[in-house]
């Protein structure tokens, strides 16, 4: 699964304690998902897409 997290996150000018505050999680964990060494629950995926400004389909396109 493609992810786009980083560059989302990157064009937005945050840094990944920002978005992590944003969606409520720490920072270490966010880590994580934008390490594609975990993938978001579908609530979370959204909530991380809310925060990047953009839609699911678009973090985790194929």
């Amino acid at each position: 699964m493609k992810n786009l997290l980083k560059e989302k996150r990157k064009a937005l000018n945050l840094t990944q304690k920002q978005v992590a505050e944003r969606i409520g999680i720490a920072e270490s964990a966010y880590q994580r998902y934008e390490n594609n060494i975990c993938v978001p629950n579908v609530y979370l995926a959204i909530k991380i897409a809310n925060a990047l400004e953009t839609s699911v389909e678009n973090l985790y396109g194929s």
